[in-house]
């Protein structure tokens, strides 16, 4: 099975392709991409079109993204839920079956702790996947967290 993992954002969004066996899966490409400042329908057109492409390119079997996690920064999880509707969209457009996934699940299914820290979450994606040498944003690390949690809890449709 191929996941797009997505760490949806409005000023940074965290892609990620991995693929195979969620004991020891496998990283096709990741990235982090921070659409320019502007109007919100131009950034949330960036991402609308970066997962369109993302899905163009790697043809995967799933995307997977975070549930919403509601913080005390209201202006935040509002840029947060409208790039999530741009993710979503752009699956739906193209068809590819969705899965959501709390933070405490992907915290679970990488640290072995629900509620373990982002430091955590950086320290462990690198362990469970190979990872090219570069340095990542924690939107990235997040994308490649959710799509190793969509690996290991989802089985492919038949």
């Amino acid at each position: 099975m191929r996941v797009l993992g997505i760490d949806p954002g409005f000023d940074r969004l965290g892609l990620a392709v991995l693929e195979g066996d969620p004991s020891r899966p496998i990283h096709i490409w990741s990235d982090c991409i921070i659409p320019p400042k502007g109007t919100a329908d131009a950034r949330l057109a960036v991402v609308h079109a970066t997962v369109v492409e993302a899905i163009l390119t790697y043809a995967p079997d799933l995307v997977a993204l975070e549930t919403l996690f509601f913080s005390t920064n209201k202006k935040t999880a509002f840029g947060v839920a409208e790039a999530r509707g741009a993710v979503l969209s752009a699956a739906g457009e193209a068809k590819v079956r969705v899965s959501e996934h709390s933070p405490g699940t992907v915290k679970l299914a990488v640290t072995g702790n629900g509620r373990a820290d982002k430091k955590a979450i950086a320290r462990m994606v690198p362990k469970l996947v190979n990872l090219p040498p570069k340095k990542r944003f924690d939107d990235e690390l997040d994308a490649i967290a959710i799509a190793i949690c969509a690996l290991s809890t989802q089985r492919p449709a038949r």
